[in-house]
């Protein structure tokens, strides 16, 4: 019983240390694909931001699309915003989409 116990507590200790990473690499892939024009908090406040005419995360337009529409948005692009879908996989694209949503959901 102990074993299995012990068996059970690794796994639900491992699983959520892959779970804690994924944020960080979350982060990581926003700030190096996305931050530069919708800024740190996603309100699209930044120099590159405003001179496209980038959307703020909160914004009706952002809020009212589907995670599909933001994946797909994020893989080929859109208005000014430039395709990435050569350089993430889905799964990235996907993580990065939950990155926008709660950004966009601590914005007013």
């Amino acid at each position: 019983m102990k074993r299995i116990v012990f068996l059970i507590a690794g796994v639900v200790m491992g699983a959520s240390g892959a779970w804690a990473q994924a944020p960080a690499k979350t982060v990581s892939l926003y700030k190096s694909h996305c931050a530069m024009c919708h800024g740190d908090d996603g309100t699209s406040n930044t120099p590159a931001g405003k001179a496209l005419g980038a959307l703020a995360y909160g914004a009706p337009a952002v809020k009212k699309a589907s995670d599909a529409q933001l994946e797909e948005a994020i893989a080929k692009g859109k208005g000014q915003m430039p395709p990435f879908g050569s350089q993430l996989s889905a799964a990235q694209i996907k993580s990065l989409v939950a990155y926008v949503r709660e950004l966009g959901a601590k914005q007013k």
